[in-house]
Formats: structure tokens, C-alpha cells, sequence
């Protein structure tokens, strides 16, 4: 397994990117306001008036971390795809080494995050969502303990780790958390006297960026930004958002062309009585979502009462045997992104699909993310949202030619019932294939499904997480200020102190770890 680690660091691009971010974020301030000096100087103050320059020299910044995100975005993208590929080998070679390399891969991706950055285990998206919480003149020198560099390192680490034991995770979660962490790293260098965004907006932004690099979806970063991220009024960060969406978006396209993350499936976007399908199909699927959701929390909970090392170890590899078990009797379907089981299902679909095939993605999920490694729930929701339409729609007789819709339906209903986000969901699934002509079909399934989540649990199960976040950092000691950009009293424009939605019932129903 240490020897798949070495060959990885050796294949990733993304690891020279990092390893530059951290090398230029190790320059002292002074250099870095010396080079945005001669840049004010020589550049942008004799081209444009004050107004004009105070915009350029306040977004800077962010256009240069955004394109720092796309390059990273990419290089995460590949490695995953890799890892992915070569869990696939080698579960096709030998079967019987599931029981072997998934429990190891698993235990060295807990490893990794319990010993270098507890904040990196996970999805990631509620670390962003309590470190903008966090982001006030009070408690925003704790922000680190969520969204540094090292955390970021240590994300992907973990993350490819547990892909390569065929852990049952996606990247989008842990792309936000990075790129966030980018942003942050990034802003922290502004000097004083610069004009500055807020560090709210800036992980905000960051967020946005990174799910927009990481799918190929703006409107999708945006909508995400706005529903899920923050309640901040969307004219204080409009043009922050946008600006860093286009430019990580471009930066992703640049590497790997104009593109879609599923294709162009054939749908036929029926109306009439046929909504009444949708709809049925959207609650159950929804219903799904929120359960998985509640079982993880469940088992988070679960988790808990080991406290001793070797307690926490041996979950881990109960977890990863359990899913090596999985593995062996279903074959690669069981393990992974999911990803191939969509293109499958939208392009290839002979029907045949096997009808255990859900819960033993269902069951994967848990596992995977129980464990204590990192890794994110966001295309593995989407993967278990086509399996379980595809299986509505044979238990129902519908029509092959008319599936390719419940399916679609069925994965923004699924993520819509995990996360909370039924527009995001919507606008995701919308853009991954370009089928405008189920727009309304698809915004429908994501309402109903939001409703019959709500009734299941009121709050997301990223405010839950984040609930327990914002507890675990404020118990850290805190750190020492560090520079300008650290001082507690140092207040940059637009932050406020904020309340989470979620701080009543959240925190007192998890405490996660």
C-alpha cells in the first residue's frame, strides 16, 4: 500500500501545484506586497482611474487563487481517475486481494488524517460551512484547523488512499474543502492597505470555484454558493463568485477541453400524467436520500464510544472488510465513484442491472465514509440515485426509452434527500448533460424531494457535520496570531459574526467525529 502511495506522489501533477502554493506562501509578506506594488505601479495605476484600479487590485487576488483551483481541480481529477482504474485492476486480477488491500487502504487513510489533520476527514463542504461561520473578528485566527494547506494535502492523501482499496467515495466534497483552503491560504497574504474582500466571501468564493472546476458546472457553483454555503445577500459576493467560477471553469477547460461529466443522454421529457411518475419517484428516491443520510449520522454516532487507538482501529478495518466482502460478491460495481454505473445506466442500459446492486452501494457509502478517511458523498449520492431509478423503473415497467429521465430524476432527488440542496441538485444534474429540456421535470423532483426529506429530518446532513465542526474547533487551543492578517483585532470589510441554522438541534443531536 506505502509503495501505491509513492507511485501516486510520483504520478500527480497536483502535487507540484500544492507543493508551489505552499513554497509561494512561505515567502515572507514583505515580498509578496513588494511584487503587488510593482504590479499597482507599473500597471494597473496607469491604466485605469481609482475606481477602477481598487476593483482590479481587490480581485487580484482571488483570480489568481481561482486559477490555482482550476490547475489543482484537474490534477486531483486525474489522480482520482487513476486510482479508480487501478483498484479496478486489481480487484479484476485477484478478487481474494480485496481482503487484504481494502482494510489496509483503509486504515492508512484514517491513519493519515488522525495523525496530520482530524479537520480533513470527510466530505469537506461542512469544514467550509464552519470555517465561514467562523470567519468573524473573534474567532477567525481558528479557521486553520479547518482549511489550511496541510489539511488540504492531507485530504487528498486520504481520499486516493481509500479509492484505491475501492472505498465507495467521490472528489466534489473534498475539491470545495481544497479549494477553500487555497482561497483562504491566498487571502491571508493580502497586505495592510490593501483593498480586501472579507474572509466570508473569500471562502465562499473558494467553495464556488472549486465544485465549478470539479464538475465542469458553473451555474452549479453558483446556485450551490447561494442555497447551501452561506445566508450571506448575494450582492455582497455576486461579483467575487462569478469572477472566480468563469476563471477556475476556464483554467479546468483549458487542460481538458469543453466537455460534459456524463455526456448527452436521449431524453424524452414527457408532461401530463406522466409527472405523476416523476413525482412518485422523486419522494421515494428522496426518502432514500434522508435515510442514508440519517444512517451515517447514526453511525458517526455509533463510532463514538471507541476512544482508545486501537478501539478506532479496529472499526476502520471492520469497515474496510465488510465492504471487501461487498466487493468480492458484486465485483467493481460495488466500489468507486459509481460513475461508470451512470454512463452505463443512461447510454448502455440493457435492464439487466442486478437489484442488490443499490444496497450494496448504499451499504459502501456508509462504510466508506464511517471510517474516518476522506473522501465525499456528492457523486456517489448521484451513482445511488440512478441505481435505485433504474430498479423503480423495472419494478414499474417503465419503457426503456422513457428511463433515461427517471434516472435523472432520480439522482437529483437522492442528492436533493442527502444534502439539502434541491436547486443545486437540479442545476448539477442539468448542466453534467446538457438536457434543458427536462429543466422543469427535473426542478419538480428536487422540490418534492426536499419535502418528503424535511419531514425525515429538518436539518442537512451538512449542518449536522457542521454543527459538530464548529464545537471540535472552538475546543482546540487557540492559536497564536501570526502577521497582520492574523491578528484577532484586524477586521476586513464585510465580516460579521454569524449564527449557524442549525446550531440548536445540530448540536445536540451528533457530535461527530
Amino acid at each position: 500500500m506505502f509503495q501505491l502511495f509513492s507511485r501516486t506522489l510520483n504520478q500527480a501533477p497536483f502535487v507540484y501545484i500544492i507543493h508551489a502554493v505552499s513554497v509561494f506562501m512561505s515567502v515572507p509578506s514583505t515580498r509578496y506586497a513588494q511584487v503587488l506594488a510593482w504590479l499597482d505601479q507599473h500597471l494597473v495605476r496607469r491604466l485605469y482611474s481609482d475606481r477602477v484600479r481598487r476593483l482590479i487590485l481587490q480581485s487580484f487576488p482571488f483570480w489568481f487563487a481561482s486559477v490555482v483551483v482550476g490547475l489543482v481541480a484537474v490534477g486531483y481529477e486525474k489522480l482520482f481517475e487513476w486510482a479508480e482504474h487501478t483498484s479496478f485492476r486489481w480487484l479484476a486480477h485477484e478478487p481474494l486481494l480485496a481482503f487484504a488491500v481494502t482494510p489496509l487502504a483503509f486504515l492508512a487513510s484514517w491513519a493519515l488524517v488522525q495523525r496530520w489533520a482530524p479537520a480533513a476527514r470527510g466530505s469537506g463542504i461542512p469544514q467550509v460551512m464552519a470555517g465561514i461561520e467562523l470567519s468573524n473578528p473573534v474567532h477567525h485566527h481558528r479557521t486553520g484547523y479547518l482549511l489550511s494547506l496541510r489539511v488540504a494535502v492531507v485530504k487528498v492523501l486520504s481520499s486516493v488512499a481509500l479509492l484505491l482499496g475501492g472505498g465507495v467515495i467521490g472528489r466534489e466534497g473534498p475539491t470545495i474543502q481544497i479549494a477553500a483552503a487555497i482561497f483562504r491560504a491566498i487571502n491571508r497574504l493580502q497586505p495592510a492597505g490593501w483593498p480586501q474582500l472579507s474572509r466570508q466571501i473569500a471562502l465562499v468564493t473558494g467553495g464556488a470555484a472549486g465544485l465549478a472546476a470539479a464538475f465542469n458546472t458553473p451555474l452549479g457553483g453558483i446556485v450551490f454558493v447561494v442555497e447551501e454555503l452561506t445566508q450571506l445577500h448575494l450582492a455582497r459576493f455576486r461579483m467575487a463568485v462569478f469572477s472566480a467560477v468563469i476563471v477556475a471553469g476556464l483554467t479546468a477547460q483549458s487542460l481538458l477541453g469543453s466537455y460534459l461529466y456524463l455526456g448527452f443522454p436521449k431524453v424524452t421529457a414527457h408532461a401530463g400524467w406522466f409527472l405523476a411518475t416523476v413525482a412518485l419517484v422523486a419522494v421515494l428516491c428522496g426518502l432514500a436520500g434522508a435515510l442514508f443520510a440519517k444512517t451515517l449520522l447514526w453511525l458517526n454516532a455509533y463510532r463514538r464510544r471507541f476512544t482508545t487507538f486501537g478501539q478506532q482501529a479496529g472499526w476502520v478495518l471492520a469497515c474496510g472488510l465488510v465492504l471487501a466482502a461487498l466487493v468480492y460478491a458484486v465485483g467493481p460495481e460495488g466500489m468507486g465513484t459509481g460513475k461508470p454505473i451512470i454512463n452505463r445506466l443512461l447510454f448502455q442500459n440493457d435492464g439487466q442491472t442486478p437489484w442488490y446492486l443499490f444496497p450494496v452501494r448504499f451499504a459502501g457509502m456508509a462504510l466508506s465514509y464511517s471510517s474516518g478517511g476522506a473522501g465525499g458523498v456528492f457523486a456517489t449520492s448521484l451513482s445511488a440515485g440512478a441505481v435505485l431509478g433504474d430498479a423503480l423503473c423495472r419494478l414499474g415497467s417503465v419503457p426503456l426509452a422513457d428511463r433515461n429521465l427517471l434516472v435523472l430524476v432520480s439522482m437529483v432527488s437522492f442528492l436533493t434527500g442527502v444534502v439539502r440542496s434541491p436547486f443545486t441538485a437540479a442545476i448539477l444534474v442539468l448542466e453534467m448533460t446538457d438536457r434543458h429540456s427536462a429543466i422543469f421535470q427535473l426542478l419538480l423532483s428536487g422540490m418534492m424531494a426536499q419535502a418528503v426529506a424535511s419531514v425525515v429530518d429538518p436539518h442537512s446532513f451538512y449542518e449536522h457535520l457542521k454543527a459538530s465542526f464548529l464545537r471540535e474547533t472552538l475546543a482546540q487551543e487557540a492559536p497564536l496570531a501570526a502577521g497582520p492578517a492574523a491578528r484577532p483585532g484586524r477586521i476586513q470589510r464585510g465580516d460579521r459574526p454569524t449564527q449557524s441554522r442549525a446550531a440548536g438541534a445540530s448540536c445536540t443531536a451528533t457530535g461527530l467525529r
